[in-house]
C-alpha cells in the first residue's frame, strides 16, 4: 500500500507506542487512539493525528491495527454496536496485534468478512526491544497472499513473518511460544535459586549457562535484571497469566493434558495475587526468595490470604483489582472462566511449598 494509505493505530502502550511509530516514521498518515491520552503524546508530537474513540480513529482508514491487553478489550472494541467493525469502511484490512482468543480471532474475521472487510489475527514476539528496533517476528493467522497487501506497512516494525493460513491460527502459534517463554523464566529462576541457596555466584552460574545447552533469550536478557532487581516491566506478569490460561483452555478444547503449563500458571498466578501484576516477568524469580527480599520488591505474601475470588484472565476490569500490593479485599464478583482458576487453599498450599526453598 502507499504511503498516502491512512493507518489507525488503537492501543499506544509498551508495545503499541514503539510499532505506531515506525508506521508514521514510514512515512503513513497516522491517527491513534489509547484510552489514556498521554501515552500517545509522543506520537501526536511526532506527527499523527489523535481521535476520541476507537470507532472515530477507524473512520477513513485502509489499515487499522490494535494493540491491547484482553480478549475483553478486543470484543469489545471490534464487535460492540459502535466498534471497528460498524466504523470501518469497505474494503479495509483490520490487523489484531493482540494476544488473544483464538476462536474470538475467527469471529472478528468472519465478522468482517460477511461486511466486505478483511481481518486477520497478527500477534507479535520480540518484546519491547523487539518493538522499539523494529524487528519483531509477526504470527498471520492468514496465508501469505491474504496479508500481501498490507505487507509493506507490517515490514515497517518486523523480521520476520511465519504465516498460519486460517484466522486464530496465529494466536495458537503465539500461545505456543508463550509456553515456552514461561517454562524458560521458570527454569532459570529455579537454578539461580538453587545457585544462591548453595551459596554459588548468580551471575557466574547464569554465564555458564548461557554458553551451554540450558541457554535461551528469557534467561540471557531478563534473569540478569532480575539478579540487579530491575523487575521493570518489558512484558507484564498478568498479560503472561492471562496467555498461559489461553493455552490452558485451547489445551483443554483439544483434551490435551499440558501439566508444565498448569504449573506454569499457577506460579504466576501466585506472582500477580502478591502484587506483582504489573512486574515485568523476570520478577517470577521473586517466588522463590525470603520475605524481606520479596517484601522490599513491592510483594505481599498476605494477600494470598485475601485471594478467594476468582479471577478471569480475560477481564482487565477484574485483574486491575489485583494489581498493587496496597489493594485490599477485592469487591464485586468476577466471571469464572475455565483451567485458570485456582481455589484458595491451592495458593496457600504453593505458598508452603515456596517457603521450603
Amino acid at each position: 500500500m502507499a504511503t498516502n494509505t491512512k493507518v489507525a493505530f488503537i492501543g499506544t502502550g509498551i508495545m503499541g507506542e514503539p510499532i505506531a511509530e515506525h508506521i508514521l516514521d514510514a512515512g503513513y498518515d497516522l491517527t491513534v487512539y489509547n484510552r489514556t491520552e498521554k501515552k500517545a503524546e509522543p506520537l501526536i508530537q511526532k506527527g499523527a493525528h489523535w481521535a476520541p474513540s476507537a470507532g472515530d480513529a477507524a473512520k477513513g482508514a485502509g489499515v487499522i491495527f490494535t494493540m491491547l491487553g484482553y480478549p475483553d478489550e478486543v470484543e469489545d472494541t471490534y464487535l460492540t454496536k459502535n466498534g471497528l467493525i460498524r466504523r470501518s469502511k469497505k474494503g479495509a484490512y483490520l490487523i489484531d496485534l493482540t494476544t488473544s482468543s483464538p476462536q474470538l480471532a475467527r469471529d472478528i474475521h468472519d465478522s468482517c468478512e460477511i461486511d466486505d472487510k478483511h481481518a486477520f489475527d497478527c500477534p507479535v514476539t520480540g518484546g519491547e526491544g523487539g518493538a522499539k528496533a523494529g524487528t519483531l517476528t509477526l504470527i498471520i493467522g492468514a496465508t501469505e497472499d491474504t496479508a500481501e497487501p498490507v505487507l509493506p506497512i507490517l515490514k515497517t516494525f518486523s523480521k520476520k513473518i511465519y504465516y498460519f493460513d486460517e484466522a486464530g491460527r496465529g494466536q495458537i502459534a503465539k500461545l505456543c511460544n508463550q509456553i515456552c517463554v514461561a517454562a524458560n523464566l521458570l527454569g532459570g529462576a529455579e537454578a539461580l535459586a538453587l545457585a544462591r541457596w548453595s551459596g554459588l555466584d548468580q551471575r557466574s552460574v547464569l554465564d555458564m549457562i548461557s554458553d551451554g545447552m540450558g541457554s535461551s533469550r528469557q534467561l540471557e536478557q531478563l534473569l540478569p535484571k532480575a539478579i540487579s532487581g530491575d523487575y521493570r516491566p518489558g512484558f507484564k506478569n498478568i498479560h503472561l497469566r492471562k496467555d498461559l490460561a489461553l493455552a490452558l483452555r485451547q489445551a483443554e478444547e483439544k483434551h490435551l493434558e499440558i501439566p508444565q503449563t498448569e504449573a506454569a500458571f499457577a506460579l504466576f498466578d501466585t506472582l500477580v495475587h502478591i502484587g506483582g501484576a504489573k512486574m515485568g516477568t523476570q520478577a517470577a524469580s521473586l517466588l522463590f526468595e525470603d520475605d524481606d527480599t520479596t517484601k522490599k520488591a513491592g510483594l505481599d505474601w498476605a494477600l494470598l490470604e485475601e485471594a478467594d475470588d476468582p479471577i478471569d484472565p480475560d477481564d482487565e476490569r477484574a485483574v486491575q483489582q489485583i494489581s498493587t500490593p496496597s489493594s485490599k479485599k477485592r469487591s464485586g464478583t468476577q466471571k469464572t472462566a475455565g483451567p485458570q482458576q485456582n481455589p484458595k487453599h491451592e495458593r496457600k498450599g504453593r505458598r508452603e511449598r515456596l517457603e521450603r526453598q
